[in-house]
């Protein structure tokens, strides 16, 4: 019974150190989450005699350049789908009441439209509204915090990169026997691999998502259809809960934006058909058995890390579980964690598995 409190008492401990430090340890996490993708390249570049320094100078600035050109090249379709998030929801009204087939229903939604539609047309009336801060002030008011961690990130992956293999040196040097020093630089090695591996995997993966669903929109009347490409491609870095919020999106803009039903039905087909090829006949045969985790730990884990560090959580979900797996493979006594997280042998019958 001891025990159990003590061990209540280390985890809530480190939920609140994880919480209320999340402005420090994101930026740390994602820049080691970064290193283990990069760092293969540096060594491989290193082999051919080139300088680790210059290797981790060149991929850091290459990725921040095209993070920048990218949100550059973005910005204004997405301020314009803000700035019309208003009547986009008026719109929506519009169609669902237009569906429901009730005649209160329409018109009711015919006023709201009419009105928003002659509050914008006269300037020269004045009106004095209370509004909450939207989602722009409070990206103002939070934006030194983000640049911070965006520079903290970016800073510590160029050392990781530039300090080559120096963490297995330390690995090697602090662990006290020979036994722990082959497992500790095993575990790190393993990490390393796995993690590179599944998320240039799942990269590549979803750009070819990103693409197709991109293809498939421009044939129908959907508006700006290389954005809905790219948020497919971001948001299918999120299992399950990802291309459903992706086809929801999809679907509402389709109705507001298409003159019938049919019409917009076509463009969240296209997205769900796009996604379930990749996530029932793409994804598992790259990533493999190896890599599959237990569909409800991948979700409590979404959870868990977006209650947690919000939006930037909820991507490195998948990632954390995967290091947590390797881990608990090479300890001894965390063998049953290792097989929870794992998925279940399709060779076995559900009784056996």
């Amino acid at each position: 019974m001891v025990n159990i409190s003590i061990i209540g008492l280390f985890v809530m401990s480190v939920c609140g150190v994880l919480y209320f430090a999340q402005s420090l340890l994101l930026p740390v996490v994602l820049a080691a989450l970064f290193s283990l993708i990069l760092s293969p390249v540096v060594r491989w570049c290193y082999r051919r005699g080139v300088p680790e320094s210059i290797t981790a100078f060149v991929l850091v600035f290459s990725m921040t350049s095209s993070v920048l050109a990218g949100g550059y090249w973005l910005s204004e379709p997405i301020s314009h789908w803000i700035e019309d998030a208003p009547r986009i929801e008026q719109r929506m009204q519009l169609k669902l009441a237009e569906m429901a087939g009730t005649i209160e229903n329409i018109q009711e939604a015919q006023r709201k439209v009419e009105k928003a539609t002659q509050r914008d047309t006269k300037p020269n009336v004045q009106e004095v509204v209370v509004k909450e801060p939207n989602l722009l002030s409070q990206a103002a008011q939070g934006a030194p915090e983000i640049f911070g961690g965006i520079g903290l990130t970016i800073v510590l992956l160029l050392l990781m990169l530039a300090s080559g293999d120096m963490f297995y040196e330390k690995l090697i040097k602090a662990l006290p026997t020979f036994k722990d020093k082959r497992r500790g630089l095993r575990i790190a090695k393993d990490i390393e691999r796995e993690i590179s591996r599944y998320l240039l995997t799942v990269f590549v993966i979803n750009a070819c998502l990103g693409i197709c669903v991109a293809i498939g929109l421009s044939f129908t009347a959907m508006p700006n259809p290389v954005l809905w490409g790219l948020a497919a491609a971001f948001l299918n870095f999120v299992p399950y809960l990802g291309a459903l919020i992706g086809i929801g999106i999809v679907a509402i803009v389709a109705m507001v934006s298409l003159p019938t039903l049919g019409a917009a039905l076509i463009p969240p087909a296209i997205y769900l058909t796009c996604t379930a090829i990749e996530g029932q006949l793409i994804t598992p045969s790259l990533v493999g058995r190896r890599l599959q985790i237990n569909s409800v730990a991948v979700f409590l884990a979404i959870a868990f890390w977006g209650w947690l560090w919000g939006a930037v959580g909820i991507f490195i979900a998948v990632p954390m579980l995967i290091i947590i797996k390797v881990f608990s493979h090479h300890v001894e006594g965390l063998g049953w964690l290792s097989e929870f997280l794992g998925a279940r042998d399709k060779h076995l019958p559900p009784e056996d598995a």
